[in-house]
This record gives C-alpha cells, sequence and structure tokens, in this order.
C-alpha cells in the first residue's frame, strides 16, 4: 500500500472512529437509564466492533487489540452473563475515553499505559483470562431495510355498542390490521360490567393498536372505511418527528399517557411533586392509572425508540460526507455571488434597461435559492450538541454526589453548524452552574419534598430568524438578597444600592462575579456565566434569566440562525452608510421631537414621542461624532434588544438587502459597537451595528 493510499485511509478511519465513538458513549448513557435494554446493548456492541474491524486495517493494532477487550465485557451483558450495572457503564465510558486517545495521539506513551491499566481492571470484570481468550463474536448480519419508510402509528378503536348488531366482527378488522406490519394490541376491559349486567349483544371492549407499517395513514383508514361515523376510530403517526439521533430524543411515560387521554396534566405534575417512584410504578401504586395503561404506554415508548433509531442510521447512511472546510468555502463564494447580484440590480436601476433588469431579478432569485441551499447544508440539529451535554452531567454528578437527569425537547432544530460549536462552552458552563449552584444533594432535596433525582431541561425552537435555547433546572433557584449582598462584598454594586429583581439577578453575569463560599474544581474563581454572556454576545445573541427561589432558574439564549449572510436595513448618517441586523430592527417613524425636549434638562433629551409612548434614542451623529447638518426628514430605527426598545436616530434609510458578514482587522478588534463589515454594490463598505452593544 502506498503511503498516500495508508494516509487516505488513516484519516477515514479517524473521521468514522470519531462518529463511532459518539454512537458509544451515547448508547452507553442511554444504558444508564435503561439498563440491559437489548438494543442499546447491540449498538454499544456494533460500534466497539466495528472500531475493532477498521483499526486493524488502518493500522491501529492497539486500537483493535483493546477495543476487542472492552467488546467482550459488552458480548457477556448482551448475553445476559453480566448485569448492565452503573459501574459496567463507567467502565464502558471509560474505556471510550482510551480508544479516543489512543485514536488522537496515534497510540500514544500516555494513552497506552491508560490502556494498558484498564485492560487490567477489564479482564478482573470478565473473570479472569476471558478477557484475552473469549473469541471475537461474529457480526450479526443486517437486514435490509424496506424499499419504501416505515412509520409508526397509534390507533385507537373504540366499536360502538351495537357493532355486533350491524354484522360487523370487531376481530376481523383487528386481524386485517395484523396484515399490514408489526403489530401489537391491547385490550381496554375498563367499561365491561359485572357478569349479571353484560349484553351479550353489545360490545363493551375498545382496543389499543402499536403497528409499524409502510402503508400510510390512508392505508389504515381503508381497514375501518365501514366504520367512519359508527365507531370511535383515531389514528396518529408517532414517528413524523424521529429524525434525530435516538439516544438525544424520546417522549417520556407521562407525556405518552397524557398525549393518549389516559391522565391529565394536573394529576401527572402532582405525582411527579411527590413521588421518588418512577412515574409508571407512582401511577399504579396510587390509583391514577392502571397497569394495563402503563404496559400500552411503555410499549409505545420502546416502539418509537426503534423506528427513530431505525430512521435516523437510514439518514445517516444516505448521506455524503462533506468537509466542513469545503461547505465554508462554498458559502464564502454564494457571499461573493450576492455581493456582485447587488451591484448589478444597482447597475441596472441606474441604466433603466428592460431586458437588464429581468436578467438582474432573474438573477437575485437564483442567487436566493442557492444562498439558501449553502446555509442549509451547513445546518444541523442542535440535538447533536446536546447529546454530549450528557457526558459532561454523568461525570459532574460522580464528582459532587450529586443525582440529577438531563431532559430535552426541540433536538431537531436546525442551527447553523459553526454557531453550534461556539455555542458549546456556553451550554457547558450553564449545566456546571445548575448542577453547582442549584440542584440540591439528595437527602437536601427529599427533607424539603422534591424528588432525590434533580431534572435538569433543555429545550430549543425557532423564533424568526432566531433560535431559542432554555436551560432549566428544578433546584434552589437564585436569592436576590445573597447575589445583591455578595455584589456589595465585593465592591461590584455601591452599598445601598436599590436595584430591581431583574438587575439583580443579572449581576452573576459580571466577570469575577461568584456566590460560591470556597474554591472547587467546579466554582467559586467567578468564571463561567460571564463566559456565556460573553460568547453569546460575539455571535450577535442575547442572554437573559429567570428564577423563583426554592424553585429553580431558567437561563434563555437568544442565537441568530446563521453568522455568514443575513438581511439587513441599509441606512445614511452623513456620507456613511451602516447596517442594521434586520432581526433586531422592529419599525421605522419619522423624527419628530418633542417640543423644546432636546432643549431642556440632560434628563429629557433624546426622547421621542411614538404613538402617544415616550421612546428613547441614540443621534449616530453624535455618537460617531460626523459632522455636517442634515438634509431633509430624520427617521428613527426602533431596535429591540435584551427586551428594551430603543430609537437610533439616522439621516435617511435606503433600503434592506442581503449581506455578507465581513470580518473586521485585528486592528479594529477594541471597537465597540460593530459586529463586521459588508461590500455594498456599489464596492464601497459599510459597517455592520451591533446593537446589543451599542446599549
Amino acid at each position: 500500500m502506498t503511503s498516500k493510499r495508508a494516509d487516505a485511509l488513516e484519516a477515514t478511519f479517524r473521521e468514522e472512529a470519531l462518529e463511532l465513538l459518539s454512537e458509544l458513549e451515547s448508547g452507553l448513557l442511554g444504558l444508564e437509564e435503561r439498563p440491559g435494554e437489548a438494543e442499546l446493548v447491540g449498538r454499544v456492541f456494533r460500534a466497539l466492533h466495528t472500531i475493532k474491524g477498521s483499526g486493524a486495517m488502518a493500522g491501529y493494532e492497539r486500537v483493535s487489540d483493546f477495543a476487542h477487550r472492552v467488546e467482550s465485557l459488552f458480548d457477556l451483558v448482551r448475553n445476559g452473563e453480566l448485569a448492565a450495572t452503573r459501574e459496567v457503564v463507567d467502565l464502558g465510558l471509560e474505556s471510550m475515553d482510551v480508544i479516543r486517545s489512543l485514536i488522537e495521539t496515534a497510540e500514544g506513551r500516555a494513552a497506552l499505559e491508560a490502556a494498558q491499566r484498564l485492560e487490567e481492571v477489564l479482564e478482573r470484570v470478565c473473570r479472569p483470562g476471558q478477557g484475552e481468550q473469549r473469541p471475537a463474536p461474529k457480526a450479526r448480519p443486517s437486514q435490509d431495510p424496506p424499499a419504501e419508510r416505515l412509520a409508526a402509528f397509534r390507533v385507537r378503536f373504540r366499536p360502538s355498542r351495537d357493532i355486533f348488531l350491524r354484522g360487523v366482527d370487531p376481530v376481523r378488522l383487528l386481524a386485517e390490521l395484523r396484515q399490514l406490519g408489526e403489530c401489537r394490541i391491547a385490550a381496554r376491559t375498563g367499561d365491561v360490567p359485572p357478569l349479571s349486567a353484560i349484553d351479550p349483544e353489545q360490545c363493551y371492549l375498545s382496543w389499543d393498536i402499536l403497528l409499524e407499517t409502510d402503508r400510510g395513514t390512508e392505508g389504515l383508514r381503508d381497514v375501518f372505511v365501514f366504520e367512519e361515523g359508527q365507531s370511535e376510530v383515531q389514528i396518529e403517526e408517532l414517528t413524523d418527528d424521529a429524525v434525530v439521533e435516538p439516544a438525544v430524543r424520546g417522549k417520556r411515560l407521562g407525556e405518552i399517557l397524557v398525549e393518549r387521554g389516559d391522565l391529565s396534566v394536573e394529576i401527572l405534575s402532582r405525582t411527579l411533586e411527590k413521588q421518588p417512584l418512577p412515574i409508571g410504578q407512582a401511577l399504579i401504586a396510587d390509583g391514577l392509572v392502571d397497569d394495563q395503561k402503563v404496559q400500552a404506554a411503555l410499549a409505545e415508548q420502546e416502539l418509537v425508540r426503534r423506528v427513530a433509531e431505525r430512521d435516523y442510521n437510514e439518514r445517516a447512511a444516505s448521506a455524503i460526507r462533506v468537509p466542513s472546510a469545503k461547505l465554508d468555502s462554498l458559502v464564502d463564494l454564494v457571499g461573493e455571488l450576492v455581493t456582485a447580484q447587488a451591484g448589478l440590480s444597482q447597475l441596472s436601476a441606474q441604466i433603466n434597461n428592460q431586458q437588464l433588469s429581468v436578467i438582474a431579478e432573474r438573477i437575485e432569485r437564483l442567487g436566493a435559492n442557492l444562498r439558501d441551499n449553502a446555509l442549509s447544508m451547513r445546518m444541523v440539529p442542535i440535538g447533536s450538541a446536546f447529546g454530549r451535554l450528557k457526558r459532561l452531567l454523568h461525570d459532574l454528578c460522580r464528582q459532587l454526589g450529586k443525582d440529577a437527569a438531563l431532559t430535552m425537547s426541540g433536538q431537531d432544530t436546525d442551527l447553523d453548524k459553526t454557531v453550534i460549536d461556539r455555542l458549546m462552552d456556553p451550554l457547558v458552563h450553564l449545566i456546571r452552574n445548575s448542577l453547582d449552584h442549584g440542584i440540591e444533594r439528595p437527602e437536601t432535596r427529599q427533607a424539603i419534598g422534591k424528588k432525590p433525582a434533580g431534572t435538569i431541561h433543555i429545550e430549543a425552537s425557532h423564533s424568526g430568524g432566531f433560535v431559542v435555547i432554555e436551560v432549566a433546572d428544578d433546584g434552589a433557584g437564585m436569592d436576590p438578597r445573597r447575589i445583591l449582598a455578595k455584589a456589595v462584598e465585593r465592591k461590584i454594586v455601591p452599598e445601598g444600592s436599590a436595584l430591581s429583581e431583574r438587575e439583580i439577578q443579572e449581576l452573576v453575569f459580571l466577570p469575577g462575579f461568584s456566590t460560591a463560599e470556597s474554591l472547587t474544581e467546579i466554582s467559586g474563581r467567578g468564571v463561567g456565566l460571564d463566559v456565556v454572556k460573553a460568547t453569546v454576545g460575539a455571535l450577535h445573541g442575547e442572554v437573559g434569566v429567570a428564577s423563583v427561589p426554592g424553585k429553580g432558574t431558567t437561563f434563555t439564549l437568544k442565537i441568530p440562525l446563521t453568522l455568514a449572510i443575513i438581511e439587513g436595513l441599509r441606512v445614511k448618517v452623513g456620507r456613511c452608510e451602516y447596517i442594521f441586523p434586520l432581526a433586531s430592527v422592529e419599525e421605522c417613524v419619522e423624527y419628530a421631537p418633542r417640543a423644546g425636549a432636546d432643549r431642556g434638562r440632560p434628563a429629557q433629551r433624546h426622547l421621542i414621542d411614538v404613538r402617544g409612548a415616550l421612546l428613547p434614542y441614540i443621534d449616530l451623529r453624535e455618537l460617531f461624532v460626523i459632522g455636517g447638518e442634515r438634509s431633509g426628514a430624520a427617521k428613527v430605527v426602533i431596535t429591540r434588544a435584551d427586551g428594551e426598545r430603543v430609537g437610533f436616530l439616522v439621516d435617511e434609510v435606503v433600503d434592506s438587502q442581503q449581506v455578507v458578514i465581513k470580518s473586521m482587522s485585528e486592528v479594529f478588534q477594541r471597537v465597540q459597537g460593530f459586529s463586521g463589515a459588508t461590500i455594498l454594490g456599489d464596492g464601497s463598505l459599510a459597517l455592520i451595528l451591533d446593537v446589543p452593544r451599542m446599549l
């Protein structure tokens, strides 16, 4: 094998191995939540088996040998000879870290020593000698995926009482459903009366059916076509959103019971607050839901998880790997095209030629489609970042002696990959802060009537051109008096300051601020939330916090979808042009100052009346020290940032257009108020205003 081919094979192996390690980690963390689940054990085993085989082909003999030792451990788990205990999962996670280190350091000395130490532990767990002598299990043949997409459905069939009298046999309908695919049927017997009251001509049973089929909703409706309007038939697809990694998604049992109508939200909330047991056991123990309904909901949960995993694997198999550098280059080229198109449109308007105008409009339309496609290639589900946080929480719980679960929603929300990469640090700091300062110890939580295990919930959603991420915990919350006392003690605010509750909570984002009483590896240095604020600000986003003492804290991050090309509002101040990000702009109004306002006391200056309400504004001529007189009617661009509405006085609003964000030179990195620059269609430069930082 030539050196060039060997290098290519090694690069391919390293790329695939890192993906397999991510799959291995999600499988192990899933095993911690659902010990012994066969599908998760199989996922872990397959990842290790593939790493072992690929490593040997790429020349990573030590990686292959070590992966074989770990594979032997999970072969015992797969065969039922060893339980998937927390210790086994921890050993798997530690082994995963060693494999990663062996690959990244090209089997360096420190990694080799760590592998040797861990192998001794693996051999003891697998019983002496077995870890080395046990033959490698044969890979199980994978089934070919079906020609058409399978989907999971929930069908609730409640026949009318007189269905027998109409000559319809419900058992035949159920048998017809079984022919459509893999089917699980559960009878609901709650309406069956005592034997003495039964009318043999009446139907008292109803059925819940979980079905995996490729016939679609219409195919299921065809089965019940003659029962429409006679019996109650509810058909609901369960997996239409199951396109992200199953390890970072999935409905909880309580949510499924509520969706099925077997439980109310109020009863679920009360049960979760007072019961330390798993929700299914707690509901059965309190007599709120019978065992039949819980088992049906568990079956649905498992079906959705299995179909989600299959859909994810099918999508991954059909994907093409493209280095992120090539995508960045494509976006840069599209950005240049957008700039050239703006110049063409400007020239077309000046020449006033109809044929040129048609061509310019066509190129503008094609350029917009190309831009959207190029940017969508860099969009990835934010759940890919959330999954990495599970391992962080797992390790921190061990370190702090606390117990907490990480729950997630909105993992399929798309965000630019470059933004996600830069978001990891803020999310890590927020998880650490929630666990260290928010979630109490198990004994403390039990003493105040909470469940021993805390919950940290991450939710993502789209809001216009932004993604909103909320990180909420059910811990102790923030005590405003304690925060203010610490701020005064550290001389961050003067003693006797009268601050609102919101202003006090915002103090936690200041550099050097910490409420920790002692210095630990996790906290106490006053570094953490200020990093969150700075990083989110650099992404042109906003961060906020809301807390209820004793109930918990919620941090909210508002991040732009992409940092490459944005919609901007172009304005002029003197001979200079500036760009407002259109996502920050609410409206533009004529400048009509209140009589005598700008000649009054300083507190009365720079206020404008907008539909009966006073609004503060910033005069960009004064701020940027631009001389000369205004010609014509000035405009006020009204923006919203960090929950506040503020206007900016400009000479002229030119138009709105797509702008390509260009980074500013290092010489101007310390200049406040600008997030970058852009080249306009005529070749001139315009600065992009950073509204939150200007305020």
